[in-house]
């Protein structure tokens, strides 16, 4: 049974919902709209290369090309 992350487009409200099936009609925890988008979740979305490994990406902090480089920028 997937989360999925929903944002309601009546009120705004952001929330996660445990989906059983994917007919299932999804409503708003705060409004009871059922005008909801899925949102990217951060732990669904990911990078790989051609041999399966995480591809590296920068720091999102300080725009370096490797995380841990933020003390070696001038």
């Amino acid at each position: 049974m997937p989360i999925y992350e929903y944002e309601c487009a009546d009120c705004g409200r952001q929330f996660e919902k445990i989906v059983y099936r994917t007919s299932d009609t999804v409503t708003c925890d705060s409004c009871g709209s059922t005008r909801v988008k899925k949102r990217y979740s951060a732990f669904a979305v990911g990078a790989s290369n051609s041999l399966g490994m995480e591809a590296q990406s920068g720091c999102t902090t300080c725009g370096a090309e490797r995380p841990g480089m933020c003390q070696e920028m001038n």
